[in-house]
């Protein structure tokens, strides 16, 4: 589904033998880069990057929100479903692929290109701008407490205090 969205992107499959086989799955070799390991945060914190689809464990929804960058969800188990949810119903920074899911549970590449489509668009909807707005608050405010001085900055600061005395 991603490589029939017509977005460029950049997957990460840790699996050599996956990336081989994904690989193969890519008509237009310009469209995307397969890799097996990248620096994510760095990744998203560039200014070129528009969307994230994730699967949703707390690091890579964090790096996200750190990023004010929009995601696409599809989580698994554990945190992920909660995570996702978070970030689609309540943060409304992105949109949750679950309830795209066939009856046997998957979701379709149809489903998955129309949702990259979407959310990658030039010309993109209110509901989309929308959510680019609220990444870009959360962003910022991510950055203003982990900076010194910040609440978070604070938090730690405190705990480490505490234990080394």
């Amino acid at each position: 589904g991603l490589a029939e969205s017509k977005a460029r992107f950049l997957w990460v499959l840790r699996d050599a033998d996956a990336c081989s086989r994904a690989r193969g799955l890519i008509r237009d070799t310009d469209a995307g880069r397969i890799v097996p390991w990248t620096d994510q945060l760095r990744v998203l914190c560039h200014p070129s990057v528009g969307g994230f689809f994730t699967h949703c464990g707390m690091n890579s929804t964090l790096e996200a929100v750190y990023a004010g960058v929009p995601m696409l969800t599809l989580p698994i188990a554990f945190d992920q479903p909660t995570n996702s949810r978070l970030v689609a119903e309540v943060w409304k920074t992105g949109v949750g692929l679950r309830d795209m899911a066939r009856a046997d549970g998957v979701v379709g590449r149809e489903e998955i290109a129309a949702a990259v489509e979407r959310l990658m668009r030039p010309d993109a909807a209110a509901e989309v701008e929308d959510m680019r707005k609220r990444a870009a608050l959360l962003k910022d405010a991510t950055r203003a407490a982990s900076e010194e001085g910040g609440s978070s900055w604070k938090d730690v600061t405190t705990f480490v205090n505490f234990v080394s005395h």
